[in-house]
């Protein structure tokens, strides 16, 4: 993982039953995008992947399925440790 600011305590979380770490403070989107992972959901319909573009909030592009709950702003919503993330459908 390259990172401009490299602070902070490492914590896991997974993306699609996969496991990856990121730093505290990160939001979901920042950690996806710091692990490699530029694909976060698909559209409706036609099937194609998407990813974050904004990072601030106005794309909603970076939408992801936390714990469960579908729809939320992964570049508006901070990490924290053992997060279950998915891609929204």
């Amino acid at each position: 993982m390259t990172r401009l600011i490299d602070k902070g305590k490492d914590i896991s979380f997974s993306f699609n039953n996969k496991k990856y770490k990121a730093k505290e403070g990160d939001s979901i989107a920042a950690a996806l995008f710091a692990n490699g992972i530029r694909t976060n959901r698909k559209t409706f319909g036609k099937n194609t992947p998407r990813g974050s573009f904004c990072f601030m909030g106005v794309c909603f592009e970076c939408l992801v399925k936390i714990d469960g709950v579908r729809a939320i702003q992964g570049c508006r919503t901070k990490l924290r440790e053992g997060m279950e993330i998915e891609e929204d459908a």
